[in-house]
């Protein structure tokens, strides 16, 4: 990306479930709520959401560029979709995004992404939404970019993306299973290879055939778009991978962020994205620079 270009993101509701909109050929006719703007050089995305009497919790990666660290915020709307109230909910000395929340057991789990601490860390919840404690007997032996959790027959399934080169970490789906959330977790290997469309981007959803998971296209940008992959065969000898159709940006948010979409979640009666344009904005080291010479 040239200097002083940046990405900026912003993350909205859809009005309807996930599971219908994937049978539909295109979302122009589907009301939108935004989310707040967080104004300039900052950002929320990676929107992932849970109800609960009646309200809707959206946690989401808040990004400020000048310090280029992502924590963990919760939005809370009531059941007209009227925001009541926002809070910091995880914070970490490393960036925390893609906020993964579910439910299993009648406890609530969150599985961020925060690779560089140099390991996937599950959380539950002590105090939900705010309250959030390490689950130490979590038993997965690497770090995992963008991890996306999966109960599905009767097992436990992982897809993550490596966090190895730049090229590896925007075109690399991998696989892991496991009896229990808590593991040991099996690595199945890498079951898909493609930069339009292989890392984690959202909820999976089980369909007739197998599972439809949302995952990045990274042609040309980060997060350029989403694509769908079905996936075959879990349980089975071999996993099978089928991509399907790219997803297109609603017409009510391609004329502001026409330039990307990179998490689709399901919650509920509605699902959550994020989409961006590419604009003028600080890079770190100009903001790190700026610190040095004006102290600010």
């Amino acid at each position: 990306m040239p200097f002083f270009r940046t990405d900026h993101w912003r993350s909205a509701i859809l009005h309807a479930p996930l599971d219908v909109l994937l049978t539909r050929e295109h979302w122009d006719d589907v009301p939108v709520t935004l989310l707040p703007s967080d104004g300039d050089h900052r950002f929320l995305a990676d929107p992932f959401g849970f109800w609960r009497d009646d309200t809707l919790y959206v946690f989401v990666e808040a990004f400020d560029y000048r310090d280029a660290k992502g924590v963990i915020d919760v939005l809370v709307y009531d059941q007209s979709f009227t925001l009541q109230e926002r809070f910091r909910a995880l914070e970490a000395p490393w960036h925390l995004s893609y906020p993964y929340v579910f439910e299993h057991d009648g406890v609530m789990y969150m599985l961020p992404e925060a690779s560089g601490s140099g390991r996937l860390t599950l959380y539950r919840a002590t105090q939900f939404p705010l309250g959030w404690e390490v689950v130490p007997e979590f038993d997965f032996p690497q770090a995992a970019v963008d991890a996306t959790p999966l109960f599905h027959e009767g097992r436990w399934w992982l897809f993550w993306n490596p966090p190895g080169t730049k090229e590896e970490r925007q075109s690399v789906l991998a696989l892991s299973t496991a009896e229990h959330l808590y593991g040991p977790w099996q690595d199945l290997g890498v079951i898909h290879q493609d930069r339009a469309g292989a890392r984690p981007g959202g909820t999976p959803v089980v369909v007739a055939d197998g599972v439809i998971l949302p995952v990045q296209d990274c042609r040309g940008t980060y997060g350029r778009g989403i694509r769908l992959l079905e996936i075959e065969g879990l349980g089975c000898e071999s996993v099978r991978v089928v991509p399907q159709k790219h997803v297109a940006i609603p017409r009510a948010l391609k004329a502001r962020y026409p330039d990307g979409m990179h998490t689709l979640s399901a919650v509920g009666e509605v699902t959550l994205l994020d989409v961006k344009h590419v604009g003028l904005g600080p890079k770190r080291d100009l903001m790190n620079l700026r610190r040095k010479l004006f102290g600010r």
